[in-house]
């Protein structure tokens, strides 16, 4: 197992972080999802590393932005 962490930003209610966690955590691999809404930080736990411009597509197809 492998833990990424990103920093989402546009995110400002639980409703956003539902969508954000359920994208990312459709991504082959994706074992769990864990958002902290006040910094915005993601946390990916996966079975491998995962490519960061395919989660950036998850994050962006939930409707935010992926800045690092």
């Amino acid at each position: 197992m492998t833990q990424q962490t990103y920093t989402v930003t546009g995110m400002t209610c639980e409703h956003c972080v539902r969508s954000a966690t359920e994208e990312v955590g459709g991504l082959p691999g994706v074992t769990d999802v864990a958002v902290e809404l006040p910094t915005g930080k993601v946390t990916v736990t996966s079975e491998a590393e995962l490519p960061t411009d395919l989660v950036r597509s998850a994050v962006e197809e939930a409707g935010y932005q992926l800045t690092a």
